[in-house]
């Protein structure tokens, strides 16, 4: 039986804890003092007599009994999360809402033809569509504020409870605006001629492109700016001789209309799989179902390896 004195707000402040590795951080992201949120978890740990975080000056980490009560804490959150968009779902006329997350790449180049193929398949899906980096993305996942996340598999400490099933692989690629002089003699060591857009470092890229540059002997580029804004890219881009190292899909339809050019580097070693990610504990609805369908036939239909 659950002791009676644990209340939600004891497991949502534990939870945001863990994440932030931070009482300040954590603090701020619930609205309350630290003082507040540092009672908050004495009191939990009480209850449970057991202490759940080991704090230092680098941070807070969760104790042994602290990890094993923190996945039940998620699914916890995650779940009373899906109860209130349920109760959302019934007062809007019935629509299932399915809440998906898109990594940019994703969102530019399979999300407007998967739509498409859902809208053939069902009228019963209300769709939210976000995009991001792919910590942001996951987070929110965990949350039970998206149901599924499309993205490239992230580092192994960020997928942690996360199921993720392959769909295809996509790699990196440098662009520039057509008549850029980098078209006409394409070389990698001259990049820090002119301003690079570079991946942020909460994307999935970020590591496959800094070792590609270490391993091709390219040192540090101190006009850079780090983005992994598919707006912001293409309006730079296209007006600037600026150069934009990003995931092909970001910038694919641009590519295949001639408004912005692939230079052709090897980029071979920043292929990498794409893939669903939910959470390990749920289980896929119809409208899930539905979903997957309609994106398995893009993938075919779109020829995506």
């Amino acid at each position: 039986m659950i002791d009676r004195r644990i209340k939600f707000r004891h497991i949502q402040c534990f939870v945001e804890i863990c994440r932030q590795k931070s009482l300040k951080k954590a603090a701020e992201r619930q609205y309350l003092t630290q003082p507040a949120i540092s009672k908050t978890l004495k009191e939990l740990e009480d209850i449970l007599g057991t202490q759940l975080l080991n704090r230092s000056r680098a941070g807070v980490n969760p104790t042994k009994e602290g990890e094993v009560f923190l996945h039940f804490a998620e699914m916890s959150v995650a779940s009373l999360q899906q109860g209130l968009y349920g109760v959302e779902q019934i007062s809007s006329g019935g629509k299932t809402r399915l809440a998906v997350g898109a990594l940019p790449s994703v969102a530019a180049r399979l999300m407007p033809s998967v739509v498409q193929a859902l809208s053939n398949l069902t009228d019963d899906v209300r769709l939210s569509i976000s995009d991001g980096p792919h910590s942001f993305l996951v987070d929110r996942l965990r949350r039970g504020e998206l149901d599924l996340v499309i993205g490239r598999l992230g580092a192994p400490d960020s997928m942690k409870g996360i199921s993720f099933t392959q769909l295809y692989h996509e790699h990196v690629v440098v662009v520039v605006r057509p008549g850029h002089p980098l078209c006409d003699e394409p070389d990698l060591a001259r990049l820090s001629e002119w301003p690079v857009l570079f991946p942020s470092e909460a994307s999935a890229i970020r590591p496959l492109v800094e070792r590609f540059m270490i391993g091709n002997g390219i040192g540090d580029i101190p006009n850079r700016i780090e983005t992994v804004s598919g707006a912001f890219g293409r309006a730079f881009v296209s007006k600037s001789d600026a150069i934009w190292i990003i995931s092909a899909g970001v910038v694919a339809n641009e590519v295949e209309d001639g408004r912005l050019v692939q230079l052709p580097f090897d980029m071979d070693t920043t292929r990498g799989p794409v893939g669903l990610m939910v959470r390990q504990e749920s289980e896929a609805g119809p409208a899930e179902r539905m979903f997957r369908l309609a994106v398995s036939q893009t993938i075919r239909d779109l020829k995506m390896d």
